[in-house]
Parts: structure tokens; C-alpha cells; sequence
């Protein structure tokens, strides 16, 4: 279900993730924006990420740097372009301005994925309460997407977050343990998840995020 949205603000945006709402515009080219309500939502289960061992290993090896909220616009404008199979995005020039603005306020958070010094992949998503909302992710460099995403789930849960909402499922996400759960069952979940006590942690301790990385390795 989706409809045309009118004049939004960052205000606006908040409270709409709040009633389970989320914004895209059609294309990057058009102003038109509409609120989507899908009968269907995807979630990651943070208790459930399944960790591919070639993942796995690609971690182990170290060879890609990773920080937080240092390069939110670039990470947006990274997702919003081009690539192989995706043409055309959904994140157009609102779009990214209405997130920046969040990220500013604090509700918006980047992760960003270096190699040698130059960003290759990243992603970004929105935070309220307990439940992080994950809006697009790019890659430049192999697995620096996914690499991204791992950080993401491993952060989550240091922090005590209850929903990694995807809102949408794709193959990509269902390899590592993403779901659809109906309407009612995903806003059952995200009013618990707004009222959770939660902490982004942008610069975890080291020994802290590696012990979690493990976790997920058994885990999956």
C-alpha cells in the first residue's frame, strides 16, 4: 500500500516510521514521493543473522577499514547512483536532503567501509527507540556491502537494539537470515523495539566488537 506524500519535514519523516511508514520517491529523477505501508515487511533478526563463512573470512583478513558517521553524505549519494543492475534508485534529491537532516538532528546513521583510504561501500539507515531501519547500502569493492552490514548487526546488538527492519526482502538479504512478517506482526514488534532502552555505538571497543563477530560466526 503506498500513497502520495505531501510537503515532508524530518519531523514528519520520524513520526511516519514511528505509525511503520517509510518514504521513496519513484525515481532519482522526480520529485514525486510516496508513503509505503507494505502488507509484508522484511526484518533481519538480530538473533538470527546467518554469518557466511567466505564472510566470515573476508573479516578475519582485515583488509577493510570500517567507521561510523564520518562521511554520511557520501554514503547516501554512494547508494543513490548507478550501478549494474540498478539503474535507476529511489533516493532522489529530497530524499537525501530529508536523511542528511536527520543525521544532523542524530536520528541517521552511517556506516562507512575503506579500502586503502578510499570509500568502497557503506550503508545507512534511521534510529528511533530500539529499532533500526535500514534504507540502502552500496558497494565499490566485493563484499564491501555485506562487510558493512555485519558491523551494522554486530553493533545493534551490543547496543540493545530489538528490530533490524530491511523493509523490504530481497535474495541478497535472505542469505543472511532476512524474513517477511506480515503487517500486524511487524508493528507488534516495532512498538516494542520504539520503547527499548538502545545505544548506537559508533566507535565500539575493539576486543568488544570482535568477541561479537565470533558470536555470529557460531551463531550462523
Amino acid at each position: 500500500m503506498s500513497r502520495r506524500a505531501a510537503s515532508i519535514t524530518p519531523e514528519l519523516l520520524l513520526r511516519a516510521y514511528r505509525a511503520g511508514l517509510f518514504p521513496m520517491a519513484e525515481s532519482r529523477g522526480t520529485d514525486r514521493i510516496f508513503w509505503l505501508d507494505p502488507e509484508w515487511r522484511g526484518v533481519l533478526p538480530l538473533d538470527g543473522f546467518h554469518l557466511p563463512r567466505s564472510l566470515a573470512r573476508t573479516l578475519r583478513r582485515g583488509g577493510f577499514s570500517v567507521t561510523a558517521d564520518r562521511a554520511f553524505a557520501e554514503v547516501i549519494a554512494g547508494c543513490a547512483e548507478p550501478a549494474p543492475g540498478r539503474e535507476d534508485t529511489w533516493i532522489n534529491p529530497e530524499i537525501e536532503a530529508l536523511f542528511t537532516a536527520l543525521h544532523r538532528m542524530g536520528h541517521a546513521h552511517s556506516l562507512e567501509v575503506w579500502l586503502q583510504g578510499e570509500l568502497v561501500g557503506g550503508l545507512y539507515g534511521v534510529r528511533i527507540g530500539g529499532a533500526f531501519f535500514g534504507e540502502s547500502m552500496f558497494s565499490r569493492a566485493t563484499d564491501a556491502s555485506k562487510v558493512a552490514l555485519v558491523h551494522l548487526v554486530a553493533r545493534l546488538r551490543m547496543g540493545g537494539f530489538r528490530l533490524l527492519d530491511t523493509q523490504f526482502i530481497t535474495a541478497h538479504l535472505a542469505r543472511f537470515g532476512a524474513v517477511e512478517i506480515p503487517r500486524a506482526e511487524y508493528r507488534r514488534r516495532l512498538a516494542e523495539a520504539l520503547e527499548a532502552p538502545a545505544r548506537w555505538l559508533p566507535s565500539p571497543d575493539p576486543a568488544a566488537l570482535a568477541a561479537e563477530f565470533a558470536a555470529l560466526r557460531a551463531a550462523g
